[in-house]
């Protein structure tokens, strides 16, 4: 590991901090390395606020020299290590790029370049003409694979899909009537509470709502309340269901007779930038057979109960039609099985 590599993946560390807050912006950490050693950490925390290049600056500014007084050097002269490329526009904040000058740093090593094609290079060139030193593509994959949902919504303004059920064995949903809602064990259901944290919204069909009534809140884990998305064909909503009468009621969308991907388009106009579909089968179904599925998550349970299938819709012709996930990964989680990957992404329709 060379020594960019080694401060850029503590750059990484910082990002993942944020991860799950900061949308629509994305999440970026940065550190600020003098002689060989980190003098300043930073990460974005959410929209609005300092970014991370900012927070390390400060931090250097604050940080004792080596004759103990607050801010001796601050940031002059040292490298800053920013997982994504300094911003080169006034937006809610001004321009990183500004600050970095201002501040006198000596190097730039930056991990993914913006993907707005709008933006992209521009922060490069803008250091490059202050004769700052700037490095690009250090650990690159890994720096733009913690923003995949930014980096979809940003270019297509469609919202990251992420497809998320808990099953048994024999692909079912639920137990049979009378013996409870869950399939899962409580470690899963606490790894998939997780995974509702870092997201946007939450989509669920009607059926779903009438059946289970199910709270769609965050719950053991910190984060922001996603919005809750219902889809129905009829607009017949049990007005006492959970989403309509408890404290976070006004994070409850309707959409009554439109297709999976008209919402989803409107919620990216909404800058949700993320989605996890819940449920039920019919929705899920959908949502595969238009192809509009990014990520999958499901949770096996060591059950064979039968009940509604977790994927409905017309399904693949034949298998060569199949759709084929990659990078899966199989995690033991309890007694459960946690099954993980990704679909490659189809053109725009």
């Amino acid at each position: 590991m060379t020594a960019d590599e080694k401060f850029m993946r503590a750059a990484l560390r910082e990002a993942a901090k944020g991860l799950g807050q900061t949308s629509p912006n994305p999440a970026v950490g940065a550190v600020i390395v003098r002689g060989g050693k980190i003098i300043a950490r930073g990460w974005h925390r959410r929209a609005g606020e300092a970014h991370a290049e900012i927070e390390a600056i400060r931090a250097a500014k604050s940080a004792k020299g080596a004759k103990g007084a607050k801010g001796a050097k601050g940031a002059k002269g040292a490298t800053l290590y920013v997982t994504l490329e300094p911003c080169s526009t006034h937006g809610r904040t001004p321009p990183c790029c500004d600050a970095i000058h201002a501040a006198g740093l000596a190097r730039v090593v930056i991990g993914a370049i913006d993907p707005n094609p709008k933006h992209a290079g521009r922060g490069v060139e803008i250091l490059c003409a202050a004769k700052i030193k700037v490095t690009t593509g250090v650990l690159g994959d890994e720096c733009a694979a913690l923003n995949p949902a930014f980096n979809k919504w940003i270019v297509t303004r469609m919202p990251w899909v992420i497809a998320k059920a808990g099953m048994s064995l024999d692909g079912r949903l639920t137990r049979p009537p009378g013996e409870g809602q869950w399939l899962t064990s409580e470690a899963s259901r606490a790894h998939a509470m997780r995974l509702r944290a870092t997201v946007d919204a939450i989509v669920v069909g009607a059926g779903t709502l009438r059946a289970d009534n199910p709270r769609l809140t965050l719950r053991g884990v910190e984060g922001r309340q996603p919005w809750r998305v219902v889809l129905t064909r009829s607009g017949k909503l049990p007005k006492t269901a959970h989403v309509f009468t408890d404290r976070h009621k006004a994070r409850t969308l309707v959409y009554r007779g439109q297709s999976l991907r008209a919402v989803l388009r409107d919620l990216g106009k909404k800058n949700v930038t993320s989605v996890l579909i819940e449920g039920g089968g019919k929705v899920l179904g959908d949502a595969f057979d238009r192809r509009l599925v990014d990520e999958v998550h499901f949770y096996l349970a060591p059950l064979l109960c039968g009940g509604p299938h977790v994927v409905g819709g017309c399904g693949a012709g034949s298998s060569a039609a199949s759709l084929l996930l990659h990078d899966v990964r199989y995690e033991r989680i309890g007694g459960d099985l946690h099954v993980s990957g990704f679909l490659y992404p189809t053109p725009p329709s």
